[in-house]
């Protein structure tokens, strides 16, 4: 049985063969004209970028937090009523009754 360093160095060997293997298919693909694909690159913002996006934010914070009187607050979330949900909850009912009668008639 082969001692552990010997396994060792063997893969490492198996991984060098390797590389040179990929070598020559990324050589093989560039002369076909399709090149290997790159990783995506990072956006980055720059300071000032940054700076601008922070001052407009705190700009639309002021202006909803009150720097004058006579601003629209963001207007509220619209809220169904209990009436529509239980009318669209009954044509959703409705809706799965027909498709299982049709899987049963089928």
């Amino acid at each position: 049985m082969p001692n552990l360093s010997q396994i060792v160095e063997q893969l490492k060997q198996e991984a060098e063969r390797l590389k040179r293997e990929l070598g020559t298919v990324h050589t093989a693909l560039a002369a076909f004209g399709t090149a290997p694909e790159k990783k995506a690159t990072v956006r980055r913002l720059s300071a000032a970028g940054r700076r601008n996006i922070a001052a407009a934010q705190k700009a639309r914070w002021a202006k909803l937090k009150g720097g004058k009187q006579n601003i629209v607050a963001m207007p509220k979330k619209r809220t169904m009523s209990a009436a529509a949900r239980k009318k669209i909850a009954a044509a959703q009912r409705a809706r799965w009754a027909r498709v299982k009668a049709q899987s049963k008639a089928a």
